[in-house]
This record gives structure tokens, sequence and C-alpha cells, in this order.
């Protein structure tokens, strides 16, 4: 997506799905991560990732890459603060996206089909998807001029050997990745 696309995903989704959307696009991370988040795992400055949900159960991250903390921008902070103000179990062990029974996450599919597809197919937004959003997160960080590294370890993905297995960033440099793609998208 361009970054105009982006702020047009944003302003059409409601408080829930535009943070969703946010964790993927801003913070690149996969659907089965955002969906298996829960309180206490969102942190003062990242997401820690230490398991997702995987056709239906929750399961260990994709890779030992996918373990890892993904940082978090000042406005995701600030939209996840939002968030929490309206959570009706807000306790550390809690889904941050729960299904109605609270007692489970919310599931991705559903989620999709009632909430995301016909606010985005309302705008022209038809053909995006989740891994539509996170590509566009690697795209638009490239674009930025970020580190190679940095988007990869952001992702959880690898560059290549070497680079992953000898060169790590630091998690302020990848907060200040992350607070520049805000800034470009004008979303806080």
């Amino acid at each position: 997506m361009t970054m105009e696309e982006v702020r047009t995903l944003f302003g059409v989704l409601d408080v829930r799905e535009r943070l969703i959307a946010r964790l993927a696009v801003v913070a690149g991370m996969r659907p089965g991560e955002i969906f298996a988040l829960i309180w206490q795992r969102l942190e003062a400055e990242y997401a820690d990732i230490k398991q997702r949900i995987y056709r239906g159960d929750i399961d260990s991250p994709k890779s030992s890459y996918s373990v890892r903390w993904a940082a978090l921008s000042d406005g995701l902070l600030s939209a996840i603060a939002e968030w929490r103000s309206f959570a009706l179990d807000p306790g550390p062990e809690a889904w941050v996206f729960p299904s109605e029974k609270l007692t489970s996450p919310i599931r991705k599919d559903n989620c999709w089909r009632r909430h995301f597809a016909p606010q985005l197919k309302a705008v022209g937004l038809g053909w995006v998807n989740f891994q539509v959003m996170r590509r566009t997160h690697s795209c638009l960080l490239k674009e930025l001029g970020v580190d190679p590294q940095v988007r990869a370890e952001q992702m959880g993905h690898t560059v290549d050997v070497n680079e992953n297995v000898y060169t790590k960033t630091s998690l302020e440099r990848r907060r200040e990745a992350v607070n520049r793609l805000e800034s470009a998208l004008k979303v806080m």
C-alpha cells in the first residue's frame, strides 16, 4: 500500500480494528502474533512476542527469529492505552483482543470478515489483507531508508544468516524506525 492508502485504511476502521491494522503496518507483526497478545506482553516500548495463534491453537512463534521484542511507536502505545480503557478485562493474563466470552482471543478470520472486509471494500481497498499490511510495513520502512537488519528483526525475519547471527540492533534503534514510519504516515 502507499502512504495514502495506509491513511485511508486507518481512517475507516473502528478503534479495535485500527489498532490491529496499526500493529501489522506500523509494528510489522503477523496476525497470529497480534491475536495471541495478552496484556502483560505489551510492555512500555515493545510487544514481547512469545506466542502466536496458529490454526486456532496457541503455539510458539513461527521461528526462533520470530521470538522477539517488536518495537512499538509512540502513537501505537497511545492507541493501545485507548483500547485498554475499553477492555472488559485489562488484567495481565487477559487477551488484548478477546472473543465475546473473553476466554479466548477473537478469531482472525471472523474479525476480518465482519469488521475489516466491508470497511475496506467500501473505500476501494478490498484487495488488502494481513499479508499486504505486513509487506507494506517492510516496503515503507525500506522507502524511508531504514536499515535492512532493523526491518528484519522488527518483523522476525532473516536478512541472511550472517547478519542475523552476528548483527543485532538495539530496541532504541527499532523504536526510532517505527516512530519515523508513524510520523511519515501522520498518525498519532
